[in-house]
């Protein structure tokens, strides 16, 4: 088994995903907003589904399905103190771990992984598991984020305060 880790992780592809997605937790645990932002691709799509079990995001409830526009207005929100989100952030840390990756085109690579959060405010640790899928684009030379999808261990439960997600 460690041989075939080792193996899989000698993969340029696998390694550029996962420095980038890690790289991707550290600007958002240190609310980089606007760096961020910039991992995307234009038409790239954010996804937090409800529904387990959807792939037609489009035509499900979501808690998120955001496009460029609206990753932009949800970042200005976060960052502008106007919103009682923005005002009275949780501080995050994020691990991602448990990587897998595909290929369904010559230069898109779709990541697995698995992704706890831990978010502390006033005086309260909440914890909160999903599962990551990332298309990441290498077409430019630097990755980019073409859709990312955060299937929530208990997104059929009531959820509160996770606009911090991303």
């Amino acid at each position: 088994m460690m041989n075939d880790r080792n193996a899989l992780f000698s993969q340029p592809t696998l390694a550029r995903a996962v420095e980038f997605i890690w790289r991707e937790a550290e600007l958002l645990d240190g609310r980089d907003y606007t760096a961020w932002l910039n991992l995307w691709d234009s038409s790239g799509y954010y996804v937090v589904p409800i529904d387990p079990h959807t792939t037609d995001y489009a035509a499900s409830l979501n808690y998120a399905y955001d496009d460029h526009e609206m990753r932009e207005k949800r970042v200005q929100r976060m960052t502008s103190g106007f919103s009682a989100s923005a005002a009275d952030a949780a501080r995050t840390v994020r691990t991602v771990s448990r990587f897998t990756v595909s290929s369904d085109a010559a230069d898109v690579a779709q990541v697995k992984s698995a992704q706890v959060i831990v978010a502390y405010k006033r005086g309260v640790a909440t914890l909160f598991a999903a599962d990551l899928t990332h298309k990441l684009s290498f077409a430019s030379g630097e990755p980019k984020i073409v859709q990312k999808v955060i299937r929530l261990l208990d997104s059929t439960e009531a959820l509160s305060a996770i606009g911090f997600l991303l």
